[in-house]
């Protein structure tokens, strides 16, 4: 029988991450288990990992028909890899989140909760910046200057772990930007940003 419910999308990028990748998936399913209202597509995006990264998703795959991959031929970059990977989703809202166990996906019901309040971007913040203090300093900097150049604001300590809604990942699609700044062409098209 055919599942009438709306479907979401999950796009995680992988690159080397045939450590984790159980585990994320493990966690992933876990939280989505307990969604009865929405069915999901679950969308790995690999950037030609040359551990055991796809044979372990076509594993998952076989298993669960709700497991999409997409495998690069070459590395494209943690930038247009991720990028393309939302893009190919279907979901009336896209959750994106990193494979290296960063993001969790325990808050994606909460990314769900506020998007169905009306917000079509939520966005996860980083509490605090992982690394030396003299990088926490530069990338601080950069987002400041960013800011005094821009005729937009950034949304700072945001990796890009969030909720897009379909109408804005439409939107993107419609740019066709070949080497995209997703935070930048988000905070471009003005909508209101649930951090």
């Amino acid at each position: 029988m055919l599942d009438t419910k709306p479907l979401l999308s999950i796009v995680t990028p992988c690159f080397n991450e045939e450590d984790n990748i159980d585990e994320l998936y493990r966690r992933v399913q876990e939280t989505i288990s307990t969604i009865e209202k929405y069915r999901f597509e679950i969308i790995f995006i690999d950037n030609h990992s040359s551990d055991s990264t796809v044979k372990k998703l076509k594993l998952i795959a076989d298993k669960d028909a709700r497991v999409k991959i997409i495998v690069n031929t070459r590395n494209f970059g943690h930038i247009r890899s991720p990028y393309h990977g939302i893009l190919q989703s279907k979901g009336l809202a896209t959750i994106y989140l990193a494979s290296d166990l960063q993001d969790p996906p325990e808050v994606i019901p909460q990314f769900i909760s506020e998007w169905e309040g009306g917000y079509k971007l939520v966005m996860a913040i980083k509490p605090t910046s992982e690394g030396s203090r003299l990088t926490h300093f530069l990338r601080k900097s950069y987002y400041r200057l960013l800011d005094r150049i821009s005729d937009i604001s950034i949304v700072q300590n945001s990796t890009g772990f969030g909720l897009y809604d379909k109408e804005v990942l439409d939107q993107l699609r419609a740019i066709q930007e070949p080497y995209p700044f997703l935070r930048g062409l988000i905070c471009e098209l003005g909508y209101e940003i649930k951090t």
